[in-house]
């Protein structure tokens, strides 16, 4: 059975943790019932409540794959591969 530290902290039961899908940072709240207290895990959000990944939503739309999106973002391009080289060092 947990304790309850000086601090009002609570280690919440792996069991628990794993069935909620809650991990290190994330929010949490409490809410009152009839029968006690129902601990849920909340969205992320910024300080005043927004979603921080508001605004990347659709930042990515577009028909690159993941790799060519990366070489873009690193100003890396892919090199030419000749004569089956694919080792990219000189022999």
């Amino acid at each position: 059975m947990p304790r309850v530290t000086t601090k009002g902290q609570v280690t919440i039961p792996k069991e628990v943790r794993e069935a909620l899908g809650i991990e290190p940072g994330d929010e949490v709240t409490f809410e009152e019932g009839e029968d006690g207290y129902t601990i849920r895990k909340e969205a992320p959000t910024t300080a005043s409540g927004a979603d921080p990944f508001e605004k990347y939503r659709g930042s990515a739309e577009t028909d690159a794959t993941m790799p060519e999106r990366m070489r873009r973002l690193r100003d890396e391009y892919p090199r030419d591969v000749t004569d089956g080289d694919t080792t990219g060092g000189s022999s």
